[in-house]
């Protein structure tokens, strides 16, 4: 038996349908906002920002190094921070002062790496950790890692013997965690740091190399596995992708610098000034890595002489280990003609006010002297002029220097 349709049902089905639109497409918004926030490489790529990331090297559950990552995808800079795992610092989590990798805890790294972005003064947004099985297993799927030995290593010891040939060389996983644990009573501390550097940055280029392999649909589940990290596969491609297309030929890596002290019984490494000097250069390096790149300047390093104009000892030393975490070249150390500089003075010769000026800003100096080159025979080649000069930059320490800032300028 027909009915007939009660009046307006078609008019209430359109509202009821244009109801469900309506919720469907606050639906998808809020889904999408909810993916962004869920995705993390979404987030940071979808602004203007510096991409930050600790990589860990875990050895027993304990890191054996770290390293923050930075880049700039828009110039394609990259920086790299070694943090070592002994500087001390007030850990509230455990209300007393001890090693920074005092909270690490290898199923949960969070508590790390909050501790690093309290040191540096970032936010980092990504992080990946590796222990030594892992890792062995990471490089062997990209087919090793190219790194230069100086010399032959031939540890025997009752534990397996380390034996390294000199020269350039493709390390398999385990040789590789070889090269990174071994102890040799011919290297100190620093040898041991800068053998440490030189395999992430090979890892580094590495990872860039092999990465159209690992983000492979038959490949990238394996690698995903070997690593403990908050990115999920599809991030993970995207992160690493923006690594691959950074240039890491002229990546360098700045430590964080410190005095040791003795606090229970545990050497510590106390950041220079109470850490603000390590927040300083990372403030310095973002700068850098997000300035538009100048082709003359790009890959230049200036030079430095440092001189003290004043009669306490040692401070052109302490004032060139500054200079140096900047990323400065060090060329000379000495006194000044005479102790009593009342005023600290830059001389510049780079023939670059500008970067004379960012120098000058390191230490709050604003006594700029600039130098115009002069050639007695123009036609020589430029690259022979220059060795007629003795740095970009002098810095003559004077009595308004008070170790780290000019004062009363």
């Amino acid at each position: 038996m027909w009915t007939k349709p009660l009046p307006g049902g078609t008019k209430d089905r359109s509202i009821i349908l244009l109801a469900l639109i309506v919720l469907l497409l606050i639906g998808g918004a809020v889904f999408g906002i909810i993916t962004l926030r869920n995705n993390p490489v979404d987030q940071v790529l979808s602004g203007d920002r510096v991409i930050t990331v600790l990589f860990v090297f875990e050895k027993d559950q304990k890191p054996l190094c770290t390293y923050v990552f930075m880049c700039y995808p828009e110039t394609r800079r990259a920086a790299v921070f070694d943090i070592p795992g002994e500087i001390g610092m007030l850990i509230r989590q455990i209300n007393r002062y001890d090693r920074i990798d005092a909270v690490y805890n290898p199923r949960r790294v969070s508590a790390y790496e909050d501790e690093i972005q309290k040191l540096l003064g970032v936010d980092i947004a990504f992080s990946v950790v590796f222990n030594t099985e892992n890792l062995v297993r990471a490089v062997d799927l990209g087919g090793g890692l190219e790194l230069f030995i100086p010399s032959k290593v031939d540890i025997r010891s009752e534990n397996i013997p380390v034996l390294l040939p000199s020269g350039i060389n493709r390390l398999d996983g385990d040789k590789v965690v070889e090269y990174l644990n071994y102890e040799s009573p011919q290297e100190d501390q620093d040898t041991v740091i800068f053998r440490r550097q030189r395999f992430f940055l090979s890892f580094l280029k590495r990872l860039a190399e092999m990465n159209n392999m690992f983000k492979n649909p038959a490949v990238s589940p394996m690698y995903q596995s070997f690593m403990q990290t908050n990115l999920t596969p599809r991030t993970r491609i995207r992160l690493f992708d923006e690594i691959a297309g950074m240039d890491l030929e002229r990546v360098n890596i700045q430590s964080v610098g410190g005095n040791y002290r003795d606090v229970s019984g545990n050497m510590l490494l106390f950041p220079y000034y109470n850490g603000n000097l390590i927040k300083d250069i990372v403030r310095q390096v973002l700068g850098t890595l997000t300035s538009p790149v100048d082709g003359s300047l790009g890959d230049r390093i200036f030079t430095v002489e440092v001189l003290n104009g004043t009669s306490m000892n040692g401070l052109a030393g302490r004032t060139a280990g500054i200079l140096r975490g900047f990323g400065y070249d060090i060329i000379s150390i000495g006194n000044a003609d005479h102790s009593d500089y009342s005023r600290t003075i830059v001389i510049d010769r780079s023939g670059y006010e500008n970067i004379a000026q960012n120098f000058a800003g390191i230490i709050q100096c604003t006594n700029i002297s600039y130098e115009t080159p002069h050639h007695e025979n123009p036609g020589e080649d430029p690259a022979l002029q220059s060795l007629e000069y003795r740095s970009d930059f002098t810095l003559i320490i004077g009595r308004d220097f008070n170790g780290r800032y000019v004062t009363g300028n």
